[in-house]
C-alpha cells in the first residue's frame, strides 16, 4: 500500500491506496497545476472509500465541488458536534460561502454516517480518529479539527488538521488518545507548522522519526518552526541524507510504500 501527502501548496491532502485498491483521503486542498479531483482518476482511482475532513478552512477542502463530480466518494468522516446551520453561520462571518463549502455543508446534511454496503477491506491498516467539541469551549473550527492516527504495519501516522495549543491540552486530558499518540513515528505538523499548531508536551508522549509540514513557499510563518520540530524528530533517511523535517514545499509529495 502506499501513503502519500500530496503537494497542494499551502492546504492538505493525504492519501491511503491499499494495494485491493481501496481508498481513503484526507482533505481535498488544491493548487493550481495540482488538484486530487484530477490526479486520483488519472491514476486509475474512480473511488474513495472514506474521505476524511479534518478541517473546515478551504484550503482542506477547496477541490470538493470538482472531486464529487469526478470521483464516487462512498462515506465521510468529519467532526460531528457542528452541524451545517452552525457551520454556515460561522463561515458567513468571514463573508459569502465558496462553493467548497457549499459542497461541505451539502455533504453534511446527506452523509448520514450509516454503514458502507459492502464495507471497503484495509487488511494491515487501522486508523481511530478524535475530536473536541464544537461549543462555548471550543468557538472556531481549528480547535475541532477531525486528528486521525493511521496506522499501517509499523509506519503510524498523525493527521491533525490545524489543531491549535488549546485543543492539543484538552485532547491531552484522554488516555485514550495520550495512548494512541504514544506510537506515532511519522507526525504531520499540525495547521502546516505554523506556531499556533505546535505544543511541546505532545513531544512528551511521542518520539517520531520524522516531522512533515504540508505548506507552501513564505505563507503564515511556517517556515520557522522548522528547527524547534527538528529537535523532536530522530531523524530518517531521504535522498542520502538524513532529515528531521520534511516538507512538501521542499520535498514535493511525500510517499511511504508499506
Amino acid at each position: 500500500m502506499r501513503v502519500a501527502i500530496h503537494d497542494v501548496g499551502h492546504g492538505a491532502c493525504v492519501a491511503l491506496v491499499h494495494q485491493n485498491r481501496n481508498v481513503m483521503l484526507w482533505d481535498c486542498g488544491h493548487k493550481e497545476d495540482y488538484r486530487p479531483s484530477e490526479f486520483l482518476p488519472a491514476s486509475g482511482i474512480s473511488r474513495i472509500d472514506y474521505l476524511f475532513v479534518t478541517n473546515y478552512d478551504e484550503d482542506h477542502i477547496s477541490d470538493l465541488p470538482n472531486l464529487r463530480a469526478n470521483v464516487n466518494v462512498r462515506a465521510l468522516f468529519r467532526t460531528k458536534s457542528i452541524s451545517s446551520a452552525q457551520l454556515r453561520a460561522l463561515k458567513r462571518q468571514g463573508g459569502p460561502i465558496s462553493p467548497a463549502m457549499e459542497s461541505m455543508l451539502s455533504m453534511i446534511d446527506s452523509y448520514t454516517g450509516g454503514p458502507l454496503n459492502p464495507a471497503p477491506e484495509f487488511p494491515g491498516v487501522r486508523f481511530k480518529t478524535f475530536s473536541n467539541s464544537y461549543g462555548a469551549q471550543f468557538p472556531d473550527t481549528n480547535n475541532i479539527s477531525l486528528v486521525t492516527f493511521l496506522e499501517c504495519g509499523s509506519t503510524k501516522f498523525i493527521i491533525p488538521g490545524d489543531l491549535e495549543r488549546a485543543g492539543w491540552d484538552e485532547l491531552l486530558t484522554r488516555q485514550d488518545f495520550v495512548d494512541e499518540l504514544a506510537g506515532v513515528n511519522v507526525f504531520i505538523a499540525s495547521h502546516h507548522g505554523r506556531e499556533g499548531g505546535y505544543h511541546e508536551d505532545v513531544f512528551q508522549v511521542c518520539s517520531p522519526h520524522v516531522i512533515v509540514f504540508s505548506d507552501s513557499e513564505i505563507q503564515h510563518a511556517t517556515q520557522e518552526m522548522s528547527q524547534t520540530y527538528a529537535e523532536h524528530a530522530s531523524g530518517v533517511t531521504f535522498n542520502g541524507e538524513t532529515r528531521y523535517v520534511l516538507s512538501t514545499r521542499n520535498d514535493a509529495t511525500l510517499t511511504w510504500t508499506i
